[in-house]
């Protein structure tokens, strides 16, 4: 039978409309060749993929040569961070011609082919300029990747997000797990920030996306799988309130140091007393660790003073270790 006229006009409009998907990676070779897999074998393929090489790694050229779409290879000879990454294939995908921009990480990918069709189509119904997948847990799809906050109430699982008959949620998106973007928006809010290199970099796009008066939201009939993330999110109060403690120093140096700068910006500053309760409860009640507490403002204020240096840089960690230990030393997405 054949498709409804609008239906069929729709999808002629999607296809004429040049869809460019931009991955970043760093030394996730075998996560990353699934990752394109999925990618590319959308039942609507995107009509040209940029991957960033945060490695320039030439195991990653041929993976990405094998794809079967039309692709570029920018292997970056520095570490640009997730939020470089993103920058460099965002504007290379502007440069390319892409009406609409796909973003996805090297750790997860799309559920299944019909989420870039599906997503096309939540943002051609409801007008949007940007619209991104729910992002599930990759071994329990029906739990989320990350927890969502609505007000003061916590969001674990995908049948939490619904509250109504309606497939958007407007108002709120994950920015680089399956987020599209269209050219429009990205010349409006811009890219991720440089100076962030990891975390951060996603809430301060929000925070401009949310302020630019662009329609934006999260689809409800798309997914987007991604290795489960909350173990750093740590309940008090009983689980109405949470904190966030990275499991390494690299990780909570980015995390404390870029919160600190993106709250100190418009559209946050009004979260600053909250995070001061929910983090000095956490440190003094929860951990009794005032030392924490210390490093945790600390890290703030270099954000918040826009002091940006890389953590291999600074020498000396405030444990005492030397910067980089138990990591790579790169701070790895």
């Amino acid at each position: 039978m054949p498709a409804p006229m609008a239906e069929r006009v729709a999808d002629e409009r999607s296809r004429e409309e040049r869809v460019i998907a931009v991955v970043v990676t760093h030394r996730r070779v075998d996560t990353l060749a699934t990752s394109l897999a999925a990618v590319c074998g959308q039942d609507r393929a995107p009509d040209h993929l940029i991957v960033v090489d945060n490695d320039a790694d030439d195991r990653v050229r041929t993976v990405v040569d094998g794809q079967p779409v039309p692709a570029t290879y920018l292997g970056s000879h520095r570490n640009l961070g997730g939020a470089g990454g993103f920058a460099l294939g965002m504007l290379h995908a502007l440069a390319l011609g892409a009406d609409w921009i796909w973003l996805a990480d090297d750790d997860g990918r799309p559920a299944d082919p019909s989420v870039l069709g599906t997503l096309i189509d939540c943002a051609a119904t409801h007008s949007l300029d940007e619209v991104s997948p729910m992002v599930c847990d990759m071994d329990a799809p029906e739990r989320l990747a990350f927890p969502l906050r609505r007000g003061l109430v916590w969001r674990r699982r995908v049948s939490e997000l619904r509250e109504g008959p309606g497939d958007l949620l407007p108002g709120i998106a994950s920015l680089f797990n399956g987020a599209l973007f269209s050219a429009a928006a990205v010349e409006t809010v811009g890219v991720p920030d440089l100076r962030l290199f990891i975390r951060g970099d996603e809430v301060d796009l929000h925070r401009r996306l949310a302020l630019s008066g662009l329609a934006f939201g999260t689809c409800l009939e798309a997914k987007y799988l991604h290795p489960y993330g909350t173990d750093e999110f740590k309940p008090i109060l009983g689980g109405r309130m949470h904190t966030q403690y990275p499991d390494n120093d690299v990780k909570r140096f980015y995390t404390y140091r870029n919160r600190g700068y993106v709250q100190s910006q418009r559209g946050q500053r009004r979260l600053i007393p909250q995070e001061w309760v929910r983090f000095g409860w956490y440190f003094l009640v929860t951990r009794r660790d005032p030392a924490g507490l210390r490093e945790w403002w600390r890290l703030r204020r270099l954000g918040r003073r826009e002091r940006f240096a890389r953590f291999e840089n600074l020498g000396e960690r405030s444990d005492g270790g030397k910067a980089g230990e138990g990591r790579d030393g790169r701070g790895n997405r």
